[in-house]
């Protein structure tokens, strides 16, 4: 192999001066003899930023593509660093080396040439330049890239190595068709071994190699097809392996195994699958181990994860069942926004459809308390967006004076009134239901509440915006009505002349809207 030299910036633009550049691409594309050593030359000048344009202005690029034909291996590594040093951060030129067909030459040159560390990082580092252009994810579609990278990885036993290999396979596995093309080739393996070998190392080289491998393993369950075929019914090798790592001491495994189950945990039959595996005591226990001064990153994971289980009915009868409620509560002492918001996205699934749940838990004074305190939270619209809904679904889902009496005592109906007029359509159909549960189940323990904290007022802000829902108009006529039995509040309908806003609505384009405002007005009216 020719010895490297290192030109300097005076070097290289005397050379550049010289007008040697046309007679170097003369050389590579007539002299067999010479064209390893012109484009070795060519490959160090370019290590100058000044030199890459006169390069290019010489029209070197195409004479060096036409190199990666060669079957000489010297010639293909000379050829390769000289196009991605003159190529380095142009967007332009890279698109047109893409067009110019290079990546079906990389690929073959990596194929043919394994054994070959130097020229096979060449290629490397090229498709690493090229990969993140969209024609060329669409041309290494077509190629054997995958076993290929899969190869090399296994091979791979420097950080270095290690590092680069895993930059591309991140950048491929954004494809779709690459992704199932890698997962095909069992880059799942590969990345599991890798993480096995690399666990134990004190090194923050391997750390970082380690934290790329787990985060690559979770960005391939990202794709529908490439999840359910990881998952074989629980008994896949990627899903027993992050299982594993929830039950390691390492901070970054711990992460990558929880954000691998929510992921997993995308559709109900795996979902339930997983319960009946018992990952959910797993998820606790991480929970738990991070509960003082833990890693809050874990915990929202892990929540995330238990959320996404919870959602099919069958687990949460089965979650409940076996204490989970119980158990994530112990967060409510948690002062990190994002923990706080997943452990109340995480309640509130649990208790959805769950009568019994919604009772215990809306009984609860300090989860009560607690929630009061976060619909409070102007620091954090999520956090305070989901304490209003949790309460809201206590009261909705388990339909029980008690809990209307609780949530009264504990101060949060001012909130559910709030709630009601929010921006969101959601949340205030959530808030109107829950608050005519309330009216229904207990109107004496709430009148005077809602007296105060003036639901009335608010309910016609509703029927004569402009902006509100025609279900929000709808649910707000229907907990009207369930006001007019008490004295009070029926006086300060008559006083704040509702009538008229009903009267208007009868004429509203929408006919379910305008039937409840004629029923509205019938009652109002039969009760004068």
């Amino acid at each position: 192999m020719e010895q490297e030299f290192a030109p300097g910036k005076a070097v290289s633009q005397a050379v550049v001066d010289s007008d040697v550049l046309p007679s170097l691409s003369t050389l590579l594309t007539w002299s067999p003899t010479y064209r390893s050593k012109a484009a070795n030359v060519i490959a160090e000048l370019a290590k100058n930023d000044e030199v890459r344009q006169p390069c290019i202005d010489a029209q070197l690029v195409p004479a060096l593509v036409l190199l990666l034909d060669s079957t000489e291996q010297e010639v293909l590594l000379h050829a390769g660093r000289a196009i991605g040093r003159i190529c380095f951060e142009n967007r332009e030129l890279q698109e047109e080396l893409v067009s110019m067909g290079v990546i079906t030459s990389l690929v073959k040159i990596m194929s043919e040439s394994s054994t070959n560390e130097a020229l096979v990082n060449v290629c490397l580092l090229a498709l690493g330049n090229l990969s993140d252009i969209e024609e060329a994810k669409e041309q290494l579609c077509k190629t054997l890239v995958a076993p290929e990278l899969v190869k090399v990885l296994r091979r791979a036993r420097t950080h270095d190595r290690q590092e680069t290999v895993l930059e591309v396979l991140a950048l491929l596995s954004e494809n779709d068709v690459l992704k199932m093309q890698l997962v095909g080739a069992g880059l799942h393996e590969a990345l599991a071994d890798l993480v096995q070998t690399l666990m134990d190392s004190p090194r923050g080289e391997d750390r970082s190699n380690l934290k790329a491998a787990s985060d690559l393993i979770v960005h391939l369950l990202l794709g529908d097809e490439s999840m359910q075929k990881l998952f074989d019914n629980g008994s896949g090798v990627v899903y027993r392996t992050v299982v594993s790592w929830l039950q390691t001491s390492n901070n970054q495994l711990q992460l990558a195994g929880a954000l691998a189950v929510a992921n997993f945990a995308r559709n109900d039959g795996n979902c339930v699958g997983m319960v009946a595996l018992g990952v959910v005591h797993h998820l606790l226990d991480l929970l738990e181990q991070h509960l003082d001064n833990g890693n809050a990153t874990v915990q929202h994971a892990a929540l995330s994860a238990l959320r996404n289980l919870a959602i099919p009915v069958a687990n949460k009868v089965r979650m409940l069942e076996e204490g989970v409620v119980e158990r994530v509560q112990s967060l409510l002492t948690s002062d990190r926004p994002p923990v706080q918001f997943k452990l109340l996205g995480t309640l509130r699934m649990l208790v959805d459809g769950q009568a019994e749940a919604a009772d215990l838990l809306g009984q609860e004074r300090g989860l009560l308390q607690r929630l009061v305190q976060w619909c409070e939270a102007k620091d954090h619209a999520g956090v305070r967006g989901e304490a209003n809904r949790l309460l809201a679904s206590l009261i909705r889902h388990s339909k029980s004076q008690d809990v209307v009496g609780a949530v009264v005592q504990s101060g949060g109906v001012k909130h559910l009134i709030s709630m009601a007029i929010s921006e969101h359509v959601i949340m205030q159909n959530e808030a109107l239901i829950a608050l005519a549960l309330a009216s229904a189940l207990n109107l004496d323990a709430v009148a005077g509440v809602y007296l105060e904290a003036g639901l009335v007022p608010a309910l016609q802000q509703l029927l004569e915006s402009e902006v509100s829902a025609e279900e929000v108009k709808y649910n707000s006529m229907a907990l009207l009505c369930s006001l007019t039995n008490s004295g009070d509040l029926r006086q300060q309908i008559d006083d704040k002349n509702v009538k008229e806003s009903l009267e208007r609505l009868c004429e509203h384009t929408n006919p379910r809207v305008s039937e409840q405002a004629c029923l509205a007005l019938q009652v109002l009216c039969g009760g004068s």
